[in-house]
């Protein structure tokens, strides 16, 4: 079958909007980001012991595959979300399928990345507390430009 020149124009429209799909979701929901902020203002801004920095340092390595894996899982996601769009061209089984597998994986990377959230946040002082909770807030509650 060939395809003329209008469809190939939208299959790659529909692969990229479903690529900027993703990165809008990842972007709008997903935490990994204000994590990443978050702990180089842990390590920059409040004022920790060595034994605090070693301690930050142990928990991101933990950390860090598990959110590589999830991104990992995202992209694929993203890709299977662009291949469903372009063999159904509309808003239908596959296409449903594959967004409800993208929601999931940006649950999944929300979730972990507030339990790690929360495990910085045991490894401070009460003091130095107060400001990692301002900073949390703020960066979850900021207004979009």
């Amino acid at each position: 079958m060939r395809l003329g020149k209008w469809s190939i124009l939208a299959i790659v429209f529909l692969a990229l909007a479903a690529g900027a799909l993703g990165a809008f979701l990842h972007d709008r929901y997903g935490m990994a980001d204000q994590a990443s902020g978050l702990h180089e203002f842990v390590h920059e801004e409040l004022d920790l012991t060595e034994a605090q920095e070693r301690q930050l340092d142990a928990l991101e390595l933990r950390y860090a595959p598990e959110r590589s894996s999830l991104e990992k899982k995202l992209a694929a996601a993203n890709r299977k979300l662009a291949a469903a769009i372009k063999s159904e061209h509309r808003y239908g089984p596959r296409v449903s399928l594959a967004i409800e597998n993208v929601h999931q994986i940006l649950g999944d990377m929300q979730k972990t990345t507030v339990d790690h959230v929360f495990a910085m946040r045991e490894l401070l002082s009460a003091e130095q507390r107060v400001e990692f909770d301002r900073r949390v807030n703020e960066a979850l509650t900021r207004a979009e430009d």
